[in-house]
């Protein structure tokens, strides 16, 4: 049995180095209040709000940030998808409920008028080009008078978006990419920070399992069918064939991000949507584009 490179425990899982128990548990922590502390995402003073799924990512940070800053909510984004979301949303409504953090949930048919699960019902469109739209709105409408919003993206979920958009030369969007996201400040936007950027999808894993949190690890049924999974299991091929390549495809980024941001922080010009008031690059968001059409079809035509 391979010994925990700081004591004489066994090891229960070899990241940069074998670790028991207790001294990963120390070292994912740190990896974490590092992120945190060298990109100043949060300080004591911001109110912060939690992007949650009740899933290992957004778990974690919820742990982490109410243990090291309290004063922080849950924010759940109820799309309306039959044997997923409300099995994680059971787990995430335990979880706060041990932990006295108060959450605030949001769904898809109180917001619009329908569910994922209806709209795909109506329209032929992939899964996740509607539901990542709409999450998106509703997160930010959700953390109004919040100073930050928090999300569980890791190291592996940000190396897929930085390919995703380096593949369909979404340049613009790129530059949004990063521990602190965003080039165009508004007041209608709250600021998203990822406190798990450097730390490996397998890391939070297993910090989420040895903590005992309480989730059944689930995956959204529709995201088999999305590109981010085509470039997940692209990564994870390359990942085996030459490890640390995901890690190199985040920091060799970090390193253009600045004159991304430079390039196109003149274009980032954040307007107002006509319809919803909301944030918009255009005069009608996407949110409010697709409800609109979604609302003006009467009969389905697809089902997923």
């Amino acid at each position: 049995m391979v010994k925990c490179s700081g004591c004489s425990e066994d090891a229960v899982i070899n990241v940069t180095s074998p670790y028991c128990k207790g001294h990963f548990i120390k070292y994912f922590e740190a990896k974490v209040a590092e992120t945190i502390k060298g990109y100043k995402l949060i300080s004591k003073n911001d109110k912060t709000i939690i992007a949650c799924s009740g899933g290992k990512d957004s778990t974690t940070v919820l742990y982490l940030l109410n243990k090291w800053f309290g004063n922080v909510t849950a924010l759940a984004i109820d799309e309306g998808i039959p044997g997923y979301r409300n099995v994680t949303l059971e787990d995430l409504r335990n979880f706060c409920s041990r932990n006295r953090i108060p959450l605030k949930v949001v769904s898809y048919k109180d917001a619009f008028g329908f569910s994922l699960h209806e709209a795909l019902r109506k329209v032929k469109v992939l899964p996740c080009n509607i539901c990542g739209t709409l999450r998106r709105h509703l997160l930010n409408t959700g953390a109004r008078g919040f100073t930050k919003i928090a999300t569980g993206h890791n190291l592996d979920d940000e190396a897929q978006s930085i390919m995703m958009n380096f593949f369909k030369g979404n340049f613009e969007i790129a530059a949004r990419l990063g521990p602190l996201t965003g080039i165009a400040s508004d007041s209608k936007f709250t600021p998203r920070v990822k406190p798990l950027y450097f730390c490996h999808e397998k890391e939070v894993a297993a910090y989420a399992f040895l903590m005992s949190f309480g989730i059944r690890f689930n995956e959204c049924p529709h995201s088999r069918v999305s590109f981010r999974a085509a470039v997940r299991d692209f990564l994870n091929r390359l990942e085996q064939q030459k490890p640390g390549s995901k890690q190199n495809v985040v920091e060799n980024f970090l390193k253009l991000l600045p004159l991304l941001k430079k390039k196109h922080s003149g274009s980032a010009v954040m307007r107002h949507c006509e319809s919803c008031g909301e944030p918009s690059s255009n005069e009608v968001c996407k949110a409010c584009s697709y409800v609109a059409s979604l609302r003006s079809v009467a009969a389905p035509v697809a089902k997923f």
